[in-house]
């Protein structure tokens, strides 16, 4: 393959996974090159200035992760969302050109499909059925005050343990010997 360059890559087409979904929904198509500011911008105006009910994020091979890390920030910040999630595989075209072309012949090209892994996740402000399989309720709200396990409300940090009189410092005990047959005196207590 040293001799091949990438000269061209496309995907194949495929419809979304979740029936029933209105026309007009918006596809967020992340890109493993894609921007997450740039995604969350058009995605949030979407949902929250036009008042769109569903979107959906897609992304396959490298950009998988981004694609969740897209759907969980949108999760945080508008909440009550719920979730479906399909994953599956996505053919991916490939075609290499020869950088080192035959005497009197035609370029030669090799043409390499690749099945990468896919995903696609539905975030929806109104139910959806919970008996779909990748299907994700909203998580519970918390207010301010309502979290009494001592976590902080977005539930990032646990909360610290009590301290326990086994870690906290103690006090040493040292000998100092001043002879070389063993026998010493306390030099004292050292913090």
């Amino acid at each position: 393959m040293e001799n091949f360059r990438k000269v061209r890559t496309s995907e194949e087409e495929m419809p979304l996974p979740f029936p029933d979904l209105p026309p007009d929904v918006v596809e967020m198509k992340v890109k493993e090159g894609s921007k997450i500011r740039n995604l969350m911008n058009f995605a949030m105006a979407q949902m929250e200035l036009k008042g769109r009910r569903q979107i959906v994020f897609s992304g396959c091979g490298r950009a998988v992760t981004k694609t969740i890390t897209c759907v969980e920030i949108m999760k945080r910040k508008l909440g009550g969302l719920h979730q479906v999630t399909k994953v599956r595989y996505k053919t991916v075209l490939e075609v290499w050109e020869n950088q080192e072309l035959p005497p009197n012949g035609p370029a030669q090209n090799l043409t390499v499909h690749k099945n990468v892994p896919s995903i696609c996740i539905l975030l929806s402000r109104d139910p959806l059925d919970p008996n779909q399989t990748g299907y994700q309720p909203p998580e519970p709200r918390h207010e301010a005050g309502d979290d009494t396990s001592g976590s902080s409300s977005k539930g990032l940090k646990r909360p610290l343990p009590p301290p326990c009189e086994e870690l906290l410092p103690k006090k040493l005990q040292v000998q100092v010997s001043d002879s070389p047959r063993g026998s010493g005196t306390t030099a004292g207590q050292l913090d």
